[in-house]
């Protein structure tokens, strides 16, 4: 097999961010030596963008904000059932996760990030969502996507900034009615879900993924149906450390 070798790598608060490849669709984005994503796993992103927009093929021009941009996988998920209309802004916190995006990973979504329909802007996307929850009817979102490394987990605290209970109330003020807030996991917590469900959320969450490690996706709809645990076996979080997308 062939060795790992860095394309780029830059520093950042959290120690270096380094995109590594060995072969021409095989690459890794690693922090400070630990795996954030693979290119050979990302069921559970694809998973994550597709249900969040798949209501949407019927609006003229549909708001969508997604959280963390990654390799591209979520937001080409996100773009494929959306009409020419949409708008689709993405939130990410370092500049050369979109470079990379628009160039050595580009050929692995088909150039997700340089569609038309896509604005990247470089902020925390809990800012971006509390600045629609503040804002006008029109800045509103139908669907808010949040697919970072780290998600809700059993030592999520009740002021966390993306899934604490403030944040979860944002969510829900910064969608349209009936608009849909997505959240990947790597593992089910119904600390979480119970949040979302106060939040005046409907919520189901599933595991898409196949053997091994299921991470989860939770779709919560704003005045939706009632919530659905995942299925008999589910783990719950596993600490707060990144693990490979799958």
């Amino acid at each position: 097999m062939k060795p790992w070798r860095t394309v780029e790598a830059v520093e950042t608060p959290e120690g270096t961010l380094a995109l590594k490849q060995r072969d021409v669709r095989d690459f890794l984005i690693t922090i400070a030596g630990r795996v954030l994503m693979s290119s050979t796993a990302h069921r559970s992103e694809v998973a994550l963008g597709a249900a969040a927009c798949q209501g949407l093929q019927s609006y003229a021009a549909p708001r969508v904000l997604v959280g963390g941009l990654g390799m591209g996988f979520t937001l080409r998920a996100v773009l494929d059932p959306l009409p020419a209309g949409a708008r689709v802004t993405v939130a990410e916190l370092n500049p050369a996760t979109e470079v990379w995006c628009r160039g050595p990973l580009a050929h692995l979504t088909d150039n997700a990030v340089a569609d038309p329909r896509v604005t990247v802007e470089i902020v925390d996307v809990a800012k971006a969502i509390a600045r629609a929850a503040g804002g006008p009817p029109g800045g509103r979102y139908d669907a808010i996507v949040i697919d970072l490394y780290v998600g809700p987990d059993a030592g999520t605290r009740d002021e966390d900034p993306l899934y604490g209970r403030k944040a979860v109330h944002n969510a829900s003020q910064a969608l349209t009615a009936g608009g849909v807030f997505a959240t990947w996991g790597e593992g089910y917590d119904a600390g979480y879900a119970r949040r979302l469900e106060k939040a005046g959320f409907g919520v189901k969450a599933d595991r898409p993924g196949r053997g091994g490690l299921k991470h989860v996706v939770y779709l919560a709809k704003k005045g939706g149906a009632a919530a659905r645990a995942p299925t008999p076996g589910s783990r719950a979080g596993r600490g707060r450390g990144p693990v490979p997308r799958g």
